[in-house]
C-alpha cells in the first residue's frame, strides 16, 4: 500500500489529504491550531476521527502520543543515547512492542521497523513532484493509519527540534 503526502502543507493548523497511489483521497490530517499543545487528527474520507495525535505536555523530551478511540496506542520520542540524530522510538501501548524509525527524517527518507523487520518506507525517491513524499506500507498485516500517524509524529518532532536549534 503506497500513500502520497504533500510535504509543504505539513504545519500546525493546516489540513492536508493523504492519497493512495491512484490519487484517491484516503486520510485527512487535520492540524489543530490555537491549542496549548501540538495536535492532529487523522480522519477518514467521511470525517470520522481514526487517530488522535498530540504532544505530551510534561515530558523531559519532546514526545507525541497517538490514541485510538480515546485509548493510548503509541508514544513517539527521539531515541536516547543514539549517535544518529534521526533515530526515533515508538513504544506501543502494550508495553512490549517497540518500533524503530531511522533514516534522514527531514529529507523524508526513512524506514519504520519492528524487531529488524521492515514495516514501511517513507521516501521521495520514486516521486517526481518535489513537495510530495510517499509512505509505502510493505507488510499487508500492518496498520496503515498507525504507520501514517507515526510518520506525522516523527517528521513533526524532527522539524520542531530543528527550529529549536
Amino acid at each position: 500500500m503506497r500513500f502520497l503526502v504533500r510535504d509543504r502543507l505539513l504545519a500546525i493548523g493546516d489540513d492536508y489529504w493523504i492519497e493512495d497511489d491512484r490519487g484517491t483521497k484516503v486520510y485527512l490530517v487535520d492540524g489543530k491550531a490555537m491549542r496549548l499543545r501540538d495536535t492532529f487528527e487523522l480522519k477518514d474520507t467521511q470525517g470520522r476521527v481514526l487517530i488522535d495525535i498530540h504532544q505530551k505536555m510534561f515530558a523531559l523530551r519532546d514526545t507525541m502520543v497517538i490514541e485510538r478511540d480515546g485509548e493510548p496506542l503509541a508514544t513517539v520520542r527521539r531515541k536516547r543515547l543514539s549517535l544518529l540524530r534521526n533515530h526515533y522510538r515508538v513504544s506501543l501501548a502494550d508495553g512490549r512492542t517497540e518500533l524503530d524509525v531511522s533514516g534522514k527524517i527531514l529529507d523524508r527518507e526513512f524506514a519504520i521497523e519492528y524487531d529488524g523487520e521492515l514495516l514501511a518506507v517513507v521516501s521521495r525517491r520514486w516521486l517526481h513532484v518535489r513537495e510530495t513524499y510517499g509512505v509505502d506500507v510493505v507488510r499487508e498485516d500492518a496498520d496503515p493509519a498507525l504507520l501514517i500517524a507515526v510518520t506525522v509524529c516523527v517528521i513533526h518532532l524532527a522539524e520542531k527540534e530543528r527550529e529549536d536549534d
